[in-house]
């Protein structure tokens, strides 16, 4: 994405999570599909995936022209990207419309809490 590689070592996770570690990776949607399609049943077993997207594009890039860090192609671009991954929320489990940087921790926060609560989650001693 963004002519940038990325990835994630599955040993690592896969370690962390059967030592009972939650793992919290921030992907993109070509990312978040590979986990989604994992054929591992401990992925598949903690995956509690969140598309966190802006109120729409226009907010976008109000956001991205305030940071200053970006060129208006580079801008463009993501919003372009944007555009098109926005249309994928509903293969996530969660989505939060994103607030301020605040309120989407604490959303977040209260997702990762509900999902220790989770009746599958529950190991017999």
């Amino acid at each position: 994405m963004h002519e940038d590689l990325y990835g994630t070592l599955r040993e690592p996770v896969l370690t962390n999570l059967q030592n009972g570690v939650d793992v919290l990776i921030d992907i993109d949607t070509q990312g978040a599909a590979t986990i989604r399609n994992c054929d591992d049943p401990m992925v598949g077993q903690a995956l509690a995936d969140i598309f966190i997207m802006p109120p729409d594009v226009e907010e976008l890039r109000r956001r991205l022209m305030k940071r200053g860090t970006e060129t208006p192609q580079q801008i463009e671009s993501r919003l372009a990207t944007a555009s098109r991954e926005m249309e994928l929320w509903r293969d996530y489990r969660y989505t939060i419309v994103s607030g301020s940087v605040e309120e989407d921790l604490e959303n977040v926060r209260n997702i990762m809490s509900a999902e220790t609560f989770l009746s599958r989650r529950l190991t017999p001693h």
